[in-house]
């Protein structure tokens, strides 16, 4: 099961927070850091999602010729 980047987008904003109230430059950045990574992850789900479902139409397109 993929959670597609959504565990490391929510704990990197869960460092954030921290990091911002208690004055951790060093937590926040790593928050921002698990954001970024989060996304990253999710675009790549995304893409690969995509890419899969024009396999299975060329798939089709080529089975009913």
């Amino acid at each position: 099961m993929s959670d597609k980047g959504t565990v490391d987008k929510l704990k990197g904003k869960a460092e954030e927070v921290a990091g911002t109230v208690t004055g951790d430059d060093k937590k926040k950045a790593e928050g921002l850091m698990n954001q970024a990574i989060g996304k990253v992850k999710e675009t790549a789900s995304d893409v690969k999602e995509a890419v899969e479902d024009g396999v299975e139409k060329i798939k089709e397109k080529i089975d009913r010729d």
